[in-house]
C-alpha cells in the first residue's frame, strides 16, 4: 500500500498530468444539478478546482498526498487521501461523479448507487488499443471495447463514443467516453 502510494507521488512529481480541464468535463458538466460531485483519482485538482467553480461541494479523490496537496484548501473541496483499491463510495450521495483516466472496475456498481436521482456521470477513460498506440499497457487498467458502456447501462446514456486520440505527451492511444444520467 505503501508503495502503490509513493509510486503515484513518484508518478505526479516526473511526469505531471495536464492543468487544464477535460474536455469532457467542460463540455457536459451544465447538464449537472449543482450541489455534491465527486472526482474520482482527481490528481492534482484540474477537474476538481473546474467543477468547484461551477458550484459545486467537491470530494476529491486521491492516493497522492503529492498531487492532493496542489488543490486548493477552500471550504467547498474535501480532499480525501484513500486507496481506491479499498475505497467505498456512499450511497445515493452525488449530484455529479467524474472519472478521467482512471480504472477501478470494483467502483463501477458503487458509482451507479452512489448517483443520486437525476446525477451525471461522466467517465472518460483508455481502452485497448492494438497497433501503433501508447500509453498503459496493463490490461487491468484498460477498457475493453464497450465495456464503459455496457457497465452503465440502467442510466439514461447521453454521449458514448471510442475513439483514437493524443495523452499529455502526444501520444496516440484510445479512450472510451460516457456520459449518463441516473
Amino acid at each position: 500500500m505503501i508503495e502503490d502510494k509513493d509510486r503515484w507521488n513518484r508518478r505526479h512529481i516526473t511526469r505531471p498530468m495536464r492543468d487544464s480541464v477535460s474536455d469532457i468535463v467542460e463540455r457536459y458538466i451544465d447538464l449537472a444539478s449543482v450541489g455534491n460531485a465527486l472526482d474520482i483519482a482527481c490528481g492534482t485538482g484540474r477537474n476538481t478546482h473546474f467543477i468547484e467553480s461551477k458550484g459545486f461541494i467537491v470530494d476529491a479523490v486521491d492516493f497522492s498526498d503529492y498531487a492532493l496537496d496542489k488543490i486548493d484548501d477552500i471550504d467547498s473541496i474535501n480532499k480525501i487521501e484513500a486507496d481506491l483499491d479499498s475505497y467505498d463510495l456512499s450511497v445515493d450521495r452525488y449530484d455529479l461523479i467524474v472519472n478521467i483516466n482512471y480504472l477501478n472496475r470494483r467502483l463501477m456498481p458503487q458509482i451507479k448507487e452512489s448517483l443520486r436521482d437525476g446525477g451525471l456521470l461522466i467517465f472518460e477513460t483508455f481502452i485497448i488499443a492494438h497497433g501503433d498506440f501508447e500509453g498503459p499497457s496493463n490490461r487491468e487498467f484498460l477498457l475493453r471495447q464497450n465495456e464503459l458502456l455496457h457497465n452503465f447501462i440502467g442510466l439514461d446514456i447521453i454521449y458514448y463514443e471510442e475513439r483514437d486520440d493524443l495523452n499529455i505527451r502526444g501520444e496516440k492511444t484510445r479512450v472510451a467516453s460516457l456520459v449518463a444520467k441516473n
